[in-house]
């Protein structure tokens, strides 16, 4: 468990700015006030929302499931090499490079307080860098992985062609990213409370296709949300009280209420069709 003083975070106007501009510096911002809360909630450091498996559910136990799942689609295996593209504090890419055995992962990350407290491994490499302008050769990497990140590139075709150029032909992309079943303001607006909350694009499902269709084919695609966003939000409420406890050691109420409030909308949100999980796998032919 993390430990540490009460966090002198942003006030809940700096928050819903962030949320509402979404700009780069927004973004890295963002995670790097909320991301120990999210692992403070999940008891590792993986920053996903995880999806449920067979057995009993917990936050640590879906983000590995999840993890590996992605992983499966993207087709890792050794001798790779694979960049990860909005890394976090590293620990997929730990567990890929263990699990997967690599030749190479290179770690992108805008934030440097992730890069700086990223798990290490000898065949780890880190970058600072946007997703837009990823410091590759072209034709330099079997796999390029935005492992639920995608959500907050703008424009996400501008990734995708930075993916492209630097993908060797046969390469794969992989994405996995919270979308909307469907696009426009009035499916937007039926987020309720997670319109505010829910600091990324909103990108729908389409919208992610047609950004793909760029020089990729598409391999694979799966929609789990109902695996995602139900089971996280029924555990968070079946144990809010040890939740809200480790929690409030960093961050001030309001932080954790709108959490709460939040993963509530999410599950309602998800079961009536207007989110879902997308995670897609698409090849560079040529």
């Amino acid at each position: 468990m993390l430990t540490g003083p009460r966090r002198r975070g942003p006030s809940l106007p700096d928050l819903l700015l962030w949320t509402f501009r979404r700009g780069e510096r927004d973004v890295v911002r963002m995670y790097d006030y909320l991301s120990d809360m999210m692992r403070l909630a999940a008891g590792g450091s993986m920053l996903n929302f995880g999806c449920a498996q067979a057995g009993p559910y917990t936050p640590a136990g879906a983000q590995r499931a999840l993890c590996a799942e992605f992983a499966g689609l993207a087709r890792l295996g050794p001798g790779q090499v694979v960049v990860d593209v909005g890394s976090g504090y590293g620990s997929p890419a730990a567990s890929w490079c263990d699990e997967h055995r690599p030749c190479r992962i290179v770690c992108i990350n805008t934030s440097l307080g992730q890069l700086r407290g990223s798990e290490r491994r000898p065949a780890i490499d880190r970058a600072n860098a946007s997703a837009a302008r990823l410091p590759l050769r072209d034709g330099s990497a079997d796999r390029i992985l935005a492992f639920e990140s995608a959500q907050h590139f703008r424009p996400l075709s501008s990734f995708v062609a930075e993916a492209r150029r630097v993908l060797r032909p046969g390469g794969m992309l992989a994405l996995a990213l919270p979308v909307m079943a469907r696009g426009g303001a009035a499916e937007t607006a039926r987020l309720g409370l997670l319109a505010l909350t829910w600091s990324s694009e909103h990108y729908s499902a389409d919208a992610v296709m047609s950004a793909l269709d760029g020089g990729l084919a598409v391999s694979e695609c799966r929609m789990i949300g109902p695996r995602v966003y139900g089971p996280l939000a029924d555990y968070y409420e079946e144990n809010r009280a040890a939740m809200r406890e480790r929690i409030l050691q960093r961050y001030p109420g309001y932080v954790e209420d709108i959490l709460r409030r939040s993963l509530g909308r999410m599950k309602a949100v998800s079961d009536g069709g207007i989110i879902d999980y997308m995670m897609v796998a698409c090849e560079r032919r040529c």
